[in-house]
């Protein structure tokens, strides 16, 4: 009765009885058949599709969580890259820092805050209708020796967490060396962007890379590949895709093939073969396509930039740090990104053109975290009743039954808010798209550190503010109750955070591991495709979205595990299923599409060290208003000392995140030199950094194939 009274007082009844309704789902996955979506296995022929129906995929089974359970880290980075390595040791990182959390907060920190009594008027019996401050610091007395439990536990898990940190850094960047060391030949490795090529007299912006890199570089440079403005050339290269995808569709519905069309209230009605009217469009399309080919890769419609390659890996290396000209602002050199990695569009818009999309950015982010506030505002106001009916008081009669009280104040503030948090991921995408970066790896890995302190200010400092701070302003007519309230409210949050790891949390690593809509797109679009297990596009994991998540739940637990222990508990839950789901879902769903070499991780460890930080200047605070100064003045060197923590693994690990060294770079060019698969290496290094825009596309032998008989007799 207790456990379910507290789970009540949350208001996450309803939240938790759906995730474990889902749950259930979890022991009947199983890979092997349709029922589950799973694009990587088909893609790589390990499983076919199955539209039939199956009793056998009702049962429940826990064969799949067998396998995720047994995947070594070797296995992953060989099938998913660095990238999936780094991810999968955030989720550890979390689970270590949690679970050490948990002991103190669970075994020594709830107990204590339980046998407080700060807070006399709080209900034990009936402690649904109050909040969870009785299990928080804020019912440990003002000024009691008890403080300094948790005042040791700030100490602790500073300790741990730093410790924690140093050991994966340090694992990180020497796993980030090997993988390098231990990869094949890669055509990024051999090649860097030479932007802002000075234009000469007489000369083409081909003809003055080739002059200058063979005068100053003529050991190690290899060949280059002007770069073209091509964005009307995609466009019309995504119409002549959709024609042909109609076209595709057309022949595996041939109901469709031919289409009655008419004037004048249908009166008079004449037949057209749409395969014949999408297929001369197609043709039309392809013929302007190869004209404008021509004219974009005529001179004088190039771009001053340029991908030039090396012989070595350590040449490109020696070309890209080294200022190339006496003027600075030319011939400025950067790592290229991977040929299938390369954002094209980036090189169609002018250096006035990026420098505007830079401050537009800046703005819109701005205005969307200003925007954010009216959401969270409205999700504030329903989590207070009382609230919530002097704004609407004819709701008054309907918010005095218990269940929908219940509802509205504990799960429905969670979900909405976390409704209207789907949304920013894919605007921080957009806005990282036009921010002038290179690579799609880049635009990723920008939204993600978007979205995470999006996520961070508007979630938790904008919850916490304005459900305090913007609601307790009478308190300015009582100055002397000021810091017992204070010291109540800001832990008091802990009730509206723990909904919110069950509705976003738990529910999210759920739902992934269904995968729902993406279930549901495929089997309704799959039939009118036209496409095969063979062309089955693989998605790849949305990184600026997951990692995030996963990193402001770390800082609620980092935060939060002083003030209120009661919320680690459901923090190991969500951190425990994302450990079996996502390694379930790198074997069976997502597939690499680029690789930043582990590159999230110093995103991770400075959230972390901020994290840290908070959770001093909220201890400082709190042991200042628990009238306990003496703790609240040991705490204040802690912060400096993460701070130069931090300092140091910057200087000692981050520089092996923006390049490797030369005695890295020289080892792999010798051991190459014995690859009797080199020459054609390079062969295709000098064609590899081809505009696909103006590449030879053609789909007329393959429109003209639709236009064939859909039945035809065999001749005896």
């Amino acid at each position: 009765m207790f456990v379910s009274a507290l789970l009540t007082s949350v208001g996450i009844n309803s939240a938790i009885c759906f995730s474990f309704l889902v749950l259930y789902s979890i022991f009947r996955k199983q890979p092997a058949y349709y029922g589950i979506y799973i694009p990587r296995l088909v893609a790589e022929g390990k499983t076919k599709q199955r539209s039939d129906f199956n009793l056998e995929r009702l049962i429940p089974s826990a064969n799949w969580m067998k396998k995720a359970w047994m995947l070594s880290e070797e296995e992953l980075l060989s099938s998913s890259g660095l990238d999936a390595v780094v991810f999968m040791r955030i989720v550890t990182f979390s689970l270590k820092v949690l679970l050490f959390a948990g002991v103190i907060g669970i075994f020594v920190l709830l107990p204590v805050n339980c046998s407080g009594d700060q807070l006399t008027n709080v209900d034990i019996v009936n402690i649904s209708n109050n909040s969870l401050d009785v299990f928080t610091i804020s019912n440990v007395k003002d000024g009691s020796h008890w403080l300094w439990f948790h005042f040791s536990a700030v100490y602790l898990i500073t300790a741990y967490i730093c410790s924690l940190l140093y050991y994966e850094y340090d694992y990180i960047s020497s796993k980030r060396i090997d993988y390098f060391c231990s990869s094949k030949p890669l055509f990024h490795q051999f090649t860097i962007l030479v932007r802002a090529i000075p234009a000469s007299a007489g000369r083409n912006i081909s003809d003055s890379v080739e002059n200058f890199f063979t005068e100053y570089h003529p050991s190690t440079y290899l060949a280059h590949t002007v770069v073209h403005r091509t964005s009307k050339l995609r466009g019309l290269i995504n119409d002549a895709k959709t024609h042909y995808r109609r076209l595709v569709r057309l022949q595996s519905n041939p109901s469709q093939i031919n289409s009655n069309r008419g004037s004048c209230f249908g009166l008079f009605r004449r037949k057209v073969d749409l395969v014949d009217r999408y297929g001369k469009r197609l043709g039309d399309i392809e013929q302007h396509l190869r004209l404008e080919q021509s004219q974009v890769s005529s001179a004088g419609k190039e771009v001053p930039a340029a991908f030039v390659s090396f012989k070595s890996r350590y040449g490109a290396a020696i070309a890209m740090h080294m200022q190339q000209s006496n003027n600075p602002v030319h011939w400025v050199t950067e790592q290229a990104p991977e040929p299938h990695d390369v954002y094209w569009p980036f090189f169609s818009s002018t250096f006035m053109q990026r420098w505007i999309s830079k401050l537009g950015v800046a703005v819109a982010c701005f205005l969307l975290t200003a925007l954010f506030f009216i959401p969270v505002l409205i999700v504030q106001g329903l989590t207070n009743l009382n609230q919530l009916q002097i704004w609407f008081p004819f709701l008054k009669s309907i918010l005095t039954i218990t269940f929908i009280s219940q509802i509205i104040t504990g799960y429905l503030p969670s979900l909405i808010l976390q409704l209207f948090l789907k949304m920013v991921p894919p605007i921080m995408e957009c806005l990282s798209s036009i921010q002038g970066y290179i690579s799609l790896s880049d635009i990723k890995k920008s939204a993600c550190f978007k979205v995470l302190w999006f996520t961070i200010w508007n979630v938790f400092f904008a919850t916490v503010f304005s459900g305090t701070a913007l609601l307790q302003l009478s308190l300015v007519f009582e100055p002397k109750t000021i810091p017992t309230r204070l010291a109540v409210a800001v832990p008091a949050q802990a009730s509206f955070f723990i909904a919110y790891v069950v509705t976003s949390g738990w529910t999210s690593s759920l739902s992934e591991l269904i995968n729902l809509f993406a279930l549901i797109s495929s089997l309704v679009t799959k039939p009118f495709s036209g496409n095969s297990d063979e062309e089955l596009e693989v998605p790849s994991i949305p990184y600026h979205q997951d990692i995030p998540r996963i990193l402001f739940f770390v800082l609620l637990g980092i935060t939060y595990f002083f003030l209120a222990p009661l919320i680690v508990p459901f923090l190991l839950v969500y951190f425990g299923l994302e450990y079996i789901v996502y390694r379930n879902q790198f074997i069976n769903v997502y597939a690499p599409k680029y690789e930043t070499g582990g590159k999230f991780w110093p995103i991770a460890h400075s959230c972390i060290i901020f994290s840290l930080v908070l959770m001093h200047a909220i201890a400082v605070g709190i042991f200042t208003l628990k009238g306990l100064p003496l703790a609240s003045s040991l705490l204040v060197p802690l912060p400096i000392l993460t701070l130069l923590f931090n300092d140091y693994c910057r200087k000692r690990f981050l520089p092996n995140f923006s390049a490797y060294s030369a005695e890295t770079l020289i080892k792999k060019d010798r051991a190459d030199e014995n690859d009797p698969t080199m020459a054609e290496f390079l062969d295709k290094l000098v064609t590899a950094y081809a505009d696909p825009a103006l590449m030879p596309v053609s789909f007329t032998a393959t429109a003209d194939s639709l236009r064939r008989p859909l039945m035809s007799t065999a001749e005896g």
